[in-house]
């Protein structure tokens, strides 16, 4: 009888099985991978209006904050993936928890002025533009 298993570069043993799997470990469905915050912000007369899709995000697990000019969304995700067979048993069951951010850098503009909507896995903020500062016209200053 041939011996199936081989020994890899550190000594362990592979067992062929494992490559029915994709290798040394069961692939991650996509629902599992961690949470993409894919944005379209578009330009509506005086204000900015960005859409960020957070598909299968709970409304309570999203916070939106304002500080130093930049505004930060936060969603907390716990996913779980469970495949079982005609008896109930599992055959494959994944989990996944996580707490993706990202900021955007919106100018210094008030809190109040800031809206927020969460439907159908997409936040819609709306927001105003920042006000552009004028420059002063150079003025000499005088070498004594």
């Amino acid at each position: 009888m041939k011996n199936t298993l081989t020994t890899n570069s550190n000594g362990f043993f592979l067992d062929p099985l494992f490559d029915l799997f994709g290798g040394e470990s069961l692939p991650e469905p996509r629902s599992m991978h961690s949470l993409d915050m894919k944005t379209d912000i578009k330009e509506d007369g005086a204000n900015y209006l960005m859409q960020i899709d957070l598909p299968g995000v709970n409304k309570k697990d999203i916070k939106v904050s304002l500080n130093d000019g930049y505004l930060t969304v936060e969603a907390k995700v716990d996913r779980e993936n469970n495949e079982k067979d005609k008896k109930g048993n599992y055959v494959h069951r994944e989990r996944f928890s996580g707490i993706a951010s990202r900021s955007y850098y919106v100018g210094e503009i008030e809190q109040k002025s800031v809206n927020a909507a969460y439907e159908n896995g997409v936040l819609t903020l709306s927001f105003p533009k920042e006000e552009e500062k004028k420059l002063e016209a150079t003025h000499q200053i005088e070498v004594k």
